[in-house]
């Protein structure tokens, strides 16, 4: 599928974009949360030109980070409302002035945040904002933001109705450059090589700022490794003592130091699912990568080893598949909560559960054909939950939707990004 059409300002438009206006209609402070290099500075300077005028304040800017840290009331005294702050988290002291302010006053859309770091669960900055703030999360692209897809998969699918495609790519040609490509803007744009670069040095300003900007912890250096049997073991269950063992330190210390990757949005931890409510917290849970690029990057993996390593194949592409669904979820007219399966025989690689108890659910396949093998962990799911259960899908690289047995559809991995 082209590299798809953007709007008339050469802007490719965010499907966070409308939540974040609705937010600041009627929320005193909205923060813009994700990892660097997303397009949080971008999309909230677009917004604070284009849709809610407002002054701008860049906390990267040292000289205003210091003034921001040393009299954080004085600091936000001198600007006027509302105002845009950009990496927040880097004077959090400000979100206590910030506070004090919205509670004497509360007119809504005042404040307009970014964060590098998940200001719900940063522990210096943790509880400043609760009940006061709303969040939304920018992701990397979406392959629909790309895409300018009008309508959103995860939405369709909670409908029973995923897209009809016909004429879709075939074989690992289906997938192997999106993934490479990964969902980084600047990434996006550069070439094989200096995409690499561009990764590596990304890496490096994860653990010598944005992590010592909300831990203490002292064995940062092990972070880079960390990441990479993270990347290793994406789309398995999540084993903290395979992973301690090989760095030579504390399973506790890993469990840890990937919190702390999942607070400044690198890695994103996904429980399995259960019919009762209370025993998802003790289940297995998986771990995956954000972003595929960066995923690629960390497991030495080209276009062609994407496309031909059996050890990398099926992992890489569970992993975009379910993060993909990750970021249509959160916008999805639903919210759906995504959650993994797992029995002795059986298991289902995306189960979303609606707000009602409904569910559906996806598995990803490599291959281009679809054997009821497949589909084997959907149509136990479906007889388990009966009525509860909405669809399912079976993403491939075969050319068409094709419809399996009741509520089971076989669908093109671009159909997460086709109308």
């Amino acid at each position: 599928m082209p590299e798809a059409a953007k709007n008339r300002n050469n802007v490719i438009d965010r499907i966070a974009h409308p939540s974040i206006l609705t937010a600041l209609a009627d929320t005193r402070v909205v923060a813009v949360l994700g990892a660097r290099q997303v397009g949080k500075s971008t999309l909230t300077r677009r917004i604070a030109t284009a849709d809610r005028p407002m002054a701008v304040v860049n906390l990267d800017d040292a000289t205003l980070r210091d003034a921001a840290a040393s009299d954080p009331a004085g600091f936000l005294a001198g600007y006027g409302r509302p105002v845009l702050i950009d990496e927040v988290q880097r004077a959090p002291d400000l979100l206590l002035s910030i506070k004090e302010i919205v509670d004497a006053d509360t007119t809504p859309g005042q404040f307009l945040l970014t964060g590098s770091a998940n200001i719900l669960t940063a522990p210096k900055i943790q509880d400043a904002l609760t009940g006061r703030a709303e969040y939304v999360t920018l992701w990397p692209f979406a392959q629909a933001e790309i895409a300018s897809a009008s309508t959103n998969f995860v939405d369709r699918l909670l409908d029973a109705d995923p897209p009809r495609v016909e004429a879709a790519p075939v074989g690992r040609d289906a997938f192997v450059d999106v993934i490479a490509r990964g969902g980084y803007p600047e990434a996006r744009a550069r070439s094989d090589a200096r995409r690499r670069t561009w990764y590596r040095d990304y890496i490096t300003s994860l653990v010598e700022r944005d992590l010592r900007d909300i831990s203490d912890a002292r064995r940062l250096h092990v972070v880079p490794k960390l990441l990479r049997l993270l990347a290793a073991q994406a789309a398995n269950l999540f084993n903290s003592n395979s992973i301690a063992g090989k760095l030579n330190i504390r399973y506790e210390t890993v469990a840890d130091y990937t919190q702390l990757l999942e607070t400044i949005y690198i890695v994103r931890r996904v429980q399995a699912w259960t019919p009762g409510l209370g025993s998802r917290e003790i289940q297995h849970e998986k771990v995956y990568l954000v972003d595929s690029g960066l995923m690629a990057y960390l497991l030495g993996a080209d276009r062609t080893r994407i496309a031909e390593d059996v050890q990398i194949t099926g992992k890489i592409l569970e992993n975009f598949v379910a993060m993909e669904i990750a970021r249509l979820a959160e916008t999805s007219r639903l919210q759906p909560r995504q959650y993994h399966y797992r029995r002795r025989d059986h298991e289902v690689d995306v189960v979303l559960e609606t707000p009602d108890g409904r569910i559906a659910g996806a598995e990803v396949k490599a291959a281009a054909t679809v054997r009821t093998s497949d589909y084997k962990g959907l149509a136990k799911l479906r007889g388990a939950r009966g009525d509860e259960f909405i669809a399912g899908v079976v993403f491939y690289t075969g050319a068409r939707t094709i419809a399996l047995t009741d509520r089971i559809w076989a669908v093109p991995i671009c159909s997460l990004w086709t109308d």
